[in-house]
């Protein structure tokens, strides 16, 4: 288990050895919560939607750590893949290379979700920030399964970026409330999550079936990411 720790928190570093990725910490949170939540408002409005204000703000949060946590989790894969396999070569084995890689990812994604929720509590506040930092929590979680998986079948930095973007467009302008009709926003992985952070945008609870659905779909990125580390990590045959 230290070991994992320690091999974890070199991919950690890893990932935060250039300056510019810690200033995007603090930036896209703030460009999300500040800005992205009225385009997320207007852009509800036009199609007829029902987004409140305060909602999109806090939605925007969640929006925040899945793009950061996504886009991460998918160079963690695409490049790395080399290195990883030379560790699981070397003894440490695919699969321990691929949960050291989740323990990274998820320090990655927890720090990411602190920092969209002080954004969210500095700019609006917030009813229930418990529920609010799980909602986000999930966010970045379910995004961990959406980059690595990209990232374990897509080799280009700039192809699998503009997947992670893709994905998240999609899922970001159909989720709930968006338009007056369902569309494919009610097949999105971030649907329960939303609309736990749209009830806490409006000082409203959840009803307990969101949370067990955000908890499954979560756990389910989590083993998806798993997985396409580990993928990514096996030594291939000649």
């Amino acid at each position: 288990m230290s070991g994992l720790v320690v091999v974890g928190g070199g991919f950690v570093r890893e990932q935060l050895r250039a300056p510019l990725t810690l200033v995007l910490l603090v930036a896209i949170p703030a460009f999300f919560v500040l800005i992205f939540a009225g385009v997320l408002g207007e852009f509800s409005r036009a199609l007829g939607g029902t987004l409140p204000v305060r909602s999109a703000t806090a939605i925007s949060a969640g929006w925040a750590a899945a793009f950061l946590s996504g886009t991460l989790a998918f160079f963690q894969v695409s490049s790395s893949r080399g290195a990883d396999r030379r560790l699981a070569a070397a003894g440490l084995g695919a699969g321990r290379v691929a949960l050291a890689r989740i323990v990274a990812a998820l320090l990655l994604g927890a720090t990411v979700s602190a920092v969209a929720f002080t954004t969210l509590w500095l700019r609006s506040g917030i009813g229930h920030p418990l529920h609010a930092a799980v909602a986000i929590l999930a966010f970045a979680a379910i995004y961990i399964g959406v980059g690595a998986l990209l990232g374990a079948f897509v080799a280009g930095p700039l192809e699998g970026s503009l997947l992670v973007m893709l994905v998240f467009a999609l899922d970001a302008f159909s989720g709930p409330q968006m338009t007056s009709s369902g569309g494919i926003g009610a097949f999105t992985p971030t649907l329960h999550a939303a609309n736990l952070l749209i009830a806490t945008g409006g000082g409203q609870g959840s009803p307990s079936g969101d949370w067990t659905s955000v908890a499954a779909v979560a756990l389910g990125s989590l083993a998806v990411a798993l997985a396409a580390f580990w993928f990514a990590a096996r030594t291939r045959k000649a």
